[in-house]
């Protein structure tokens, strides 16, 4: 049976009451080591080759044109065994067997096929299929045989529970930009110290301001008065995804909405510099001057007491 990132829970079908504080509850469960973020800031080495992990994942995901969610389960498992073990320096090939593995464990749970000389038709070693596995028992037994991972996607259903708009094109477009933001902040080491859950609030928070500004109030208010967010760790994640979009250029594509809307993954967007160093101080004040106004969000012009910043969340 397929592993559904949506719905990690196997013993149920759809969510129901209960088995929210189960979600909750477990999603520590599924993330990297606690010291894990503050290794990768304080330990040179582990920042170039979660890099480089990443980079060969996403390569193999353009080459063998696969799920981009196995894309990102890889790069949880990946996280998740260097947090837990150590890496040995100076040995490139030891990324490329882990990325492998990785990718070939996610491809499993996917129900995907996966073929070892697909994946190895780049430069550099060529690992059998016995290497391959003897690498996929070690990072089973360091995650636990924990394989079904919580990721922000797994709460989706839940947080789009409070959005107010329940026509099926606005909640997908809503769930497309949403992914998108998260495809792209799984190379960002700053959202290793966010828990899954908070990821996915403020994904689906930021999508809403970009696509449903009228609904964004609205939206905020009942995230902030939901039991499992803490206001100020979503205020911080929020803040954090909005410097990402803005920095890199990252706009959505989303802009108009329709029945037929099919948003570009972010695994096919690119960045380029083709502006020239020049073009840096502009795009500084163009990211200022939109910081500014997302920040200041949101007038409501039958009441002036609905302008807000996002940071003035009042936890419940």
């Amino acid at each position: 049976m397929e592993f559904d990132l949506a719905d990690p829970l196997t013993s149920f079908q759809e969510h129901h009451s209960d088995t929210i504080p189960d979600l909750f509850a477990s999603e520590a469960d599924h993330m990297p080591s606690r010291n894990f973020f503050s290794r990768l800031k304080t330990r040179d080495f582990y920042a170039p080759f979660r890099s480089e992990a990443i980079s060969l994942i996403l390569q193999a995901q353009f080459s063998c044109n696969f799920d981009p969610f196995i894309s990102y389960l890889a790069v949880n498992y990946m996280d998740r065994f260097i947090s837990k073990q150590e890496v040995p320096q100076g040995k490139s090939w030891f990324s490329r067997l882990l990325v492998i593995a990785c990718i070939s464990l996610a491809s499993k749970m996917k129900n995907s096929p996966f073929s070892l000389s697909d994946i190895q038709r780049e430069e550099g070693p060529v690992f059998d299929a016995q290497t391959v596995h003897k690498m996929e028992l070690l990072i089973l037994d360091a995650l636990s045989w924990r394989m079904r991972s919580i990721t922000p996607f797994s709460f989706f259903s839940f947080f789009i529970s409070f959005f107010e708009l329940n026509e099926p094109p606005s909640t997908q477009a809503l769930k497309d930009r949403a992914s998108e933001i998260i495809f792209a902040s799984q190379n960002d080491t700053k959202f290793l110290e966010y828990k899954p859950s908070i990821i996915a609030a403020s994904a689906l928070l930021f999508a809403c301001h970009e696509l449903f500004l009228l609904q964004f109030p609205c939206f905020k208010a009942s995230l902030s008065a939901c039991q499992y967010v803490k206001s100020d760790n979503l205020s911080k994640c929020f803040n954090t995804m909005q410097d990402m979009v803005l920095m890199q250029g990252y706009g959505s594509n989303l802009d108009t909405l329709s029945s037929s809307i099919t948003p570009m993954s972010v695994l096919e967007r690119k960045t380029t510099n083709s502006e020239g160093e020049n073009s840096m101080s502009n795009t500084t004040l163009k990211t200022e001057s939109k910081r500014r106004k997302l920040n200041g969000l949101c007038s409501d012009s039958s009441s002036s007491e609905s302008r807000f910043q996002l940071s003035q969340f009042h936890h419940c």
